[in-house]
């Protein structure tokens, strides 16, 4: 099956706030994303703004012509942005305000009634919901009690391990997931971590695989490879 690169541009927006101004310009680079082929665009707005700022996301919202993915904590602030934006698709992870990066994903069984809540109110925006979880086949069922209409895989620990560890084994929980997501009607998508040298085996193994959502490792492989060569590529490894 085909599976979708979206472009996570959080990176580019560091870049740009070290400086301030508007140097790279974020809504020009997400453009170009997906003139060079990206199916999608992913932005996380934390609380502190560090990265991607709110008002980011009402100017991507004007120009995204693929798939515009919002991911982040649901908090009442994140929530009205969603409310206002209907982006394609929203991504709901657990990440505390002060983390640094999405490291886990969320305990549905633990979380549910907020979760479910969440979800019910997320739904009147028409946005699919998808729901950050650890490869775990409970977590793909737990999922789809709660509502939602897609997973994201964490990959972190994969990708940390894949040089070193047996291949076979270390892919059969995202395997096993994938698949119980699949038998109880979600779709599949995964990030974290993801790169040129992990991604297509990932890619060969995992089924269904409906998206994956790579910042960090692409766009620190742009800097070297250029922005249109470095989708190409990725783009390739999920060929």
């Amino acid at each position: 099956m085909k599976t979708k690169l979206s472009v996570n541009i959080n990176k580019i927006a560091t870049l740009r706030n070290a400086r301030g101004g508007n140097l790279p310009d974020l809504v020009q680079v997400a453009k170009d994303c997906e003139k060079f082929g990206a199916e999608g665009i992913t932005v996380h707005p934390r609380p502190d703004e560090r990265h991607i700022r709110f008002v980011d996301v009402y100017d991507l919202k004007k120009i995204v012509t693929t798939e515009f993915n919002i991911e982040g904590f649901p908090d009442e602030k994140f929530l009205q942005l969603i409310e206002a934006i209907h982006p394609e698709q929203t991504t709901l992870v657990p990440d505390a305000a002060h983390v640094l990066t999405s490291s886990e994903g969320w305990d549905i069984e633990k979380n549910f009634e907020f979760l479910k809540t969440i979800v019910q109110r997320l739904k009147l925006t028409q946005t699919r919901v998808s729901i950050f979880v650890n490869p775990e086949i409970k977590q793909a069922e737990w999922a789809k009690k709660v509502g939602a209409d897609r997973i994201e895989i964490y990959t972190g620990d994969y990708a940390h391990q894949f040089s070193t560890a047996d291949k076979s084994e270390l892919i059969k929980p995202y395997t096993a997931c994938a698949l119980a997501a699949e038998q109880v009607g979600l779709g599949v998508n995964a990030g974290h971590d993801l790169n040129l040298e992990n991604l297509n085996f990932f890619k060969e193994q995992v089924v269904p695989l409906h998206e994956v959502s790579i910042g960090h490792a692409l766009i620190s492989d742009a800097l070297y490879f250029g922005l249109q060569n470095t989708i190409h590529q990725y783009l390739q490894c999920l060929k």
